[in-house]
């Protein structure tokens, strides 16, 4: 091997990283001793290092064995005898792991190759995939071998730059690289048979992405301001560029330069600022500089990578603003020497005086803008453009001072410039009066922080709260009243501010932040105009045991057999420490069932397991109480129920489907019963539609029973009549009675009479009715008329043929003997039987024909 490190090799010396092969002084590398090879292929990493100034550097070399003779002692072939196609295949073949055969035959495992970097330029044109080395086992002569490759960049994001030929062990790179990006890989080499079972350690593989300079200098900012003094000296420092690179800071892709490249404008100097080539600091270089004449200047300014070469270096611009800003030669002066101002008391930031200095120079810069000194600690003055506004700093008080003398000195904020003869300051006195104003009453403790517990009375008086009117030269009173009472659980008296309580304070309310109710109250006064001010109680309200524990969770589900799982129960408490937890759980004793069935055990303070207690339990929904007990002084109990759905589960501890259903609440007997429940009642519903249908049928039956001519319902036609009108209503009853007299009777003119009239003449002597008086109920009267009428047999009854009086002879109707109602003439009657079912009879009558 050859070395040099351009210093004549003086004291180098070599090593390998093998013990079976040395360096020579010369470079010579030889066999330390008989070296039996185990494969065509060696690799060595040579290291050549310096003891002087400890550098090291290394090169990797590799033999190629030829093949062994069977009868000339083993001796290896030279170079020349390897064939053409083995050196083209073994040169880019890696070796990483090696295996030496000791002379009973066996084999011993050595350590692995340290396999030297793989060097990938970036940018790279392809063709992709692209071969970077392949990796081989020398166990692959003896049983198959897949090969792979895992890190980053394989089968890590991002994903599939390398990839590697299972089989041949080929390694590829599938893209370009780019070290801006990325600019080192560390990627694991494994190889495994066909079973996937480890043939070989896992080897590193550091691969390095080569830079490129593809990536111009960019400047942080595109325009850098900065300013010098007018007057400067050369060499004064400017400002400062920076340019950054992208490329390897370590070679000349990323080492930036940096020049001047045009300076505008060019007065009185075309080179009035030169720039460090490597740190970017702008100096000026020329004297000269004036403010009056050139106020600014515009530089452009240059970054080159590759140190500089403007041949092969990328570059790229900025432009720096340098502003020449001018000396102070001029002092401000007064332009009156007294002033007297009126003011308001308790104002700040109030305008006292303008217009009291003047300065020559130039507006707006430091040299032209005064800086102004008052000798009170009361007062100061605000920064103007050019004349100062006096201000108030602090506020006065008419009570305490009703006028103030000040005494107001002016400079500029700039140091006069060397060689100016005359003072560097001016003075002038201001006389401020103040005149009082009506001030707001103010809480003297705002805000103001009381302790108490919860749960105090209403009524209780917790505080004072008062307020003090600072006008005392005005006969004031304060009047008090709420503000902000969000729960509305305070009263304030109007007139002394006493606090009182108008309901019962929970310390659990929505209302508490952090323990603290909090309210504001207002104190006006009568002044003119009034004036208020507001203050603010805090009650900080000491925890009180008020609240029992609730039990969690309210529903749950468990496994009908035990061991397989447990439900965790815990309780919530709307109090804090000390009165909440540890919180202890138990079971009741009544009813006796809940502790036979269940039974909790204590996990910490504030959890416990609810599980079964016996082996087996019937599915369905089960309301387990539990009582809770908080650790309160004293302390609170609560029994509260969990609804447990208990259920057949499956070997995971999940509930069956049809478990599931039976353990909604109904079990097995209980769906039973329900279903003969629905079938007894469609049984029944049946029976009552078959009674139903019987019972019509046998109506119908006896219907057909009556004699179809003795059936006249069909020609009675029956309404409903609710009696005639109020005229048909004017009556005589005694119409009705029996008369009394028979003189109408008897003085009535002979002629024809009616049947229904008593015989004048002499009839057979019957008993005659009775006279009855007239009775007071028409009812009774009825019954003794029906009962006289039927025991007198001369009475006619009321459904006969009445025969009434004679109209005499002679009609010019003539006779009606010659109707009859005989079916002898050939009058047809059929049509009669199309007139509907009310005529059927009559036309049974008149149509029957000969059936007759």
């Amino acid at each position: 091997v050859k070395f040099n490190n351009c210093a004549g090799n003086k004291g180098v010396r070599y090593e390998t990283n093998s013990l079976d092969f040395k360096v020579r002084a010369d470079g010579t590398l030889f066999a330390a001793h008989h070296v039996q090879m185990p494969s065509k292929q060696l690799i060595l990493v040579v290291t050549a290092w310096d003891p002087q100034t400890l550098g090291r550097w290394e090169a990797m070399v590799r033999f190629l064995v030829a093949e062994k003779s069977q009868h000339n002692g083993h001796k290896p072939k030279g170079r020349k005898s390897v064939p053409g196609d083995l050196v083209q295949q073994q040169s880019d073949t890696l070796l990483p792991w090696r295996q030496h055969q000791s002379a009973n035959g066996l084999r011993r495992q050595k350590r692995d190759w340290v396999i030297p970097p793989i060097n990938v330029p970036e940018n790279s044109r392809g063709p992709f995939p692209q071969q970077l080395v392949r990796i081989r086992s020398d166990k692959d002569k003896e049983i198959h071998i897949r090969y792979s490759i895992t890190g980053v960049g394989a089968d890590q994001p991002p994903m599939e730059v390398f990839s590697i030929d299972p089989v041949s062990g080929r390694m590829y790179v599938t893209r370009p690289m780019d070290r801006e990006e990325r600019a080192s890989y560390h990627l694991r080499a494994h190889a495994v048979d066909m079973n996937g079972n480890k043939v070989e350690n896992p080897i590193d593989l550091y691969i390095y992405v080569i830079d490129m300079n593809d990536n111009r200098p960019e400047f942080i900012n595109q325009v850098y301001n900065g300013s010098v003094d007018e007057g400067s000296k050369p060499g004064t420092y400017v400002m400062t560029v920076t340019a950054n690179d992208a490329d390897d800071g370590t070679t000349a892709n990323g080492m930036v330069r940096y020049r001047i490249v045009t300076q505008t404008p060019q007065s009185p100097s075309q080179n009035m600022f030169t720039i460090n080539s490597e740190t970017g600091d702008i100096v000026t270089v020329a004297a000269g500089l004036d403010r009056e004449k050139v106020q600014q200047y515009i530089v452009i300014v240059q970054a080159t990578d590759m140190e500089g070469n403007l041949n092969y270096g990328l570059s790229n611009t900025a432009t720096a603003i340098i502003t020449v800003t001018d000396v102070n030669d001029n002092p401000p002066e007064f332009t009156t020497s007294t002033v007297k101002q009126p003011r308001k008391r308790m104002r700040t930031s109030v305008v006292v005086t303008q217009n009291l200095t003047r300065k020559v120079g130039e507006m707006g810069l430091p040299t032209a803008t005064c800086t102004h000194a008052l000798i009170h600690s009361h007062f100061g003055f605000s920064k103007g453009p050019r004349e100062k506004i006096q201000h108030f700093a602090a506020a006065v008080d008419y009570e305490m001072n009703r006028a103030f003398m000040l005494t107001v000195m002016v400079s500029n904020q700039a140091p006069l410039a060397s060689g100016i003869q005359m003072s560097f300051q001016s003075t002038a006195g201001v006389t401020i009066s103040v005149t009082d104003v009506n001030e707001a009453p103010y809480f003297p403790t705002n805000h103001k922080l009381i302790r108490l517990e919860e749960g105090v009375p209403t009524g209780t008086v917790l505080t004072t709260f008062s307020a003090v009117d600072p006008d005392r030269f005005m006969q004031q009173a304060v009047r008090y009243s709420k503000l902000s009472d969000p729960a509305n659980w305070l009263n304030i008296n109007a007139t002394n501010g006493q606090i009182t309580t108008a309901a019962v304070l929970d310390r659990e309310s929505d209302y508490i932040k952090n323990n603290v109710y909090e309210a504001t109250f207002l104190a006006a006064d009568n002044g003119i105009p009034p004036a208020s001010g507001t203050g603010t109680l805090q009650i900080y309200l000491i925890d009180i045991n008020d609240n029992a524990p609730e039990l969690l969770p309210k529903e749950a589900q468990i496994c009908e057999k035990p061991n397989l799982n447990v439900i965790n129960i815990t309780a919530a408490d709307a109090d804090i420490d000390p009165n909440v937890g540890p919180f202890v759980f138990e079971l009741p004793s009544v009813p006796s069932a809940v502790r036979k069935n269940w039974t909790i055990t204590r996990l910490n303070g504030d959890y416990a397991q609810l599980s079964l207690r016996i082996m087996y339990l019937e599915a369905g929904v089960y309301d387990v109480p539990i009582i809770v007990t908080d650790s309160g002084n004293p302390p609170l109990y609560n029994t509260s129920v969990i609804k447990v759905k208990v259920c057949p589960c499956d070997e995971n501890g999940d509930c069956t489907t049809i478990g599931a259903v039976a353990a909604a609440g109904l079990g097995t007997g209980a769906i039973i019963a329900i279903l003969i429940c629905i079938i007894i009642l469609l049984t029944m519903v049946l029976l009552f539609v078959v009674w139903m249908k019987r019972r019509e049928k046998e109506r119908h039956t006896k219907q057909l029973l009556i004699d179809p001519e003795d059936d006249v319902r069909d020609n009675i036609l029956k309404y409903d009549e609710e009696g005639g009108g109020e005229e048909d209503q004017d009556y005589d009853l005694s119409q009705l009675q029996q008369p009394e007299t028979m003189d109408h009777v008897l003085n009535k003119t002979p002629g024809v009479r009616r049947v229904d009239e008593r015989p004048i003449g002499a009839e057979p002597q019957y008993p005659i009715r009775p006279v009855i008086p007239h009775p007071g109920d028409i009812g009774d009267f009825i019954n003794e008329g029906l009962r006289a009428a039927d025991n007198d047999p001369t009475a006619p009854p009321y459904d006969s043929l009445l025969v009434f009086d004679y109209e005499g002879s002679g009609s010019t109707a003539g006779s009606v003997n010659s109707l009859n109602s005989s079916s002898s003439g050939d009058q047809d009657y059929d049509y009669l039987n199309d007139w509907g079912p009310r005529f059927k009879k009559l036309a049974d009558m008149y149509g029957g024909g000969e059936e007759d």
